[in-house]
């Protein structure tokens, strides 16, 4: 299983909203909207910082899905 952020960059788009803003709103830097971007380890502060900036859960903006081979 991996982690997958597609969830938070649909949000942003409902929000009409770049990844910038979420940057600015959260207060998080560039480096963890990287990571973000590449479905890359982020700390649990760093998700919370984001829940909090657009007034969602966890579940809104990150899922578990099954890597390419796994079933």
């Amino acid at each position: 299983m991996v982690i997958s952020y597609k969830k938070l960059w649909k949000l942003l788009i409902d929000k009409d909203m770049k990844k910038k803003d979420l940057q600015r709103v959260a207060g998080i830097s560039s480096a963890s909207v990287t990571k973000l971007g590449k479905n890359q380890n982020v700390n649990t502060e760093i998700l919370q910082k984001i829940c909090m900036a657009l007034e969602c859960d966890i579940s809104d903006i990150m899922e578990m899905v099954p890597r390419r081979n796994e079933k």
